[in-house]
């Protein structure tokens, strides 16, 4: 079963029921589904099942052949692999194994998808208080797609030229969840939470003069927000807060029985 997911798992279990898989050949299949062994990582194969997303790559503190090795074994059993805080030497490694690969230089992300042409769901918006931003915001774009959203951006909108955000309030009240990163003050996600209704997640970013602490008081201005409806992930973690807006947006569009 290479494309290890809920799909594949509930066919694979239909041919059974149906007769059209004798019971040890499933069992072939599933041999390895709880996790793999490499040696140096234990990856969770099974984490598609449970979550809708198979295990993402932590590439910062790895060597180039370790993301390697990882990205062609998540390569061989899942559509869509996804590698954050990668370094160009580290894509180039596991590129050599993975032919599929991309990469961001910006979102430092590098990713695999077999099947860019899905559909998508609607609903989810990504803003940025300022272009130094973008790198965490990036992040966040690129693991919302390959979760299966759209997302809709609008960039350099921070409170120092308000006017900017206001423009964008009337279609921000369509969404089903926010992110949005800020670093200096980061007083932008308590705004936004303040003119929409629906959840917002902030992202305080690592950016700003020597008082914002590479990302402290950004991360404490929005945890000490008056404003409602508004939850805060880590420190310049996109992806984090990417992965919250998929799980909200996907009960967004739950089907309600009648």
């Amino acid at each position: 079963m290479s494309n290890l997911d809920l799909e594949s798992l509930r066919l694979l279990l239909q041919r059974v029921a149906d007769g059209d898989c004798p019971v040890n050949q499933a069992l072939g299949a599933l041999r390895s589904l709880p996790f793999e062994d490499t040696g140096f990582a234990r990856l969770d194969h099974h984490r598609a099942i449970r979550t809708g997303f198979s295990e993402v790559i932590f590439c910062a503190p790895k060597t180039p052949e370790q993301v390697a090795e990882i990205a062609s074994r998540l390569a061989a059993r899942h559509c869509r692999i996804l590698g954050t805080r990668a370094t160009p030497e580290q894509f180039e490694a596991a590129k050599k194994r993975v032919p599929e690969l991309q990469y961001h230089p910006l979102a430092k992300a590098l990713w695999m998808d077999r099947e860019p042409e899905r559909p998508r769901k609607p609903g989810v918006y990504l803003l940025a208080a300022g272009t130094a931003d973008l790198p965490v915001a990036e992040e966040a774009a690129i693991t919302l797609d390959l979760m299966g959203h759209s997302v809709e951006k609008c960039y350099d909108i921070g409170v120092a030229g308000l006017h900017r955000l206001l423009s964008c309030v009337a279609t921000l009240q369509s969404a089903n969840v926010i992110i949005v990163c800020a670093g200096m003050d980061g007083a932008l996600p308590g705004v936004v939470a303040g003119l929409t209704a629906c959840p917002v997640i902030g992202v305080p970013t690592s950016v700003g003069y020597g008082t914002s602490f590479s990302g402290l008081t950004p991360l404490l201005t929005m945890l000490n927000s008056c404003a409602a409806g508004l939850a805060v992930v880590n420190i310049d973690n996109g992806y984090g807060a990417a992965h919250l807006a998929a799980t909200i947006n996907n009960l967004a569009h739950r089907q309600v029985p009648e």
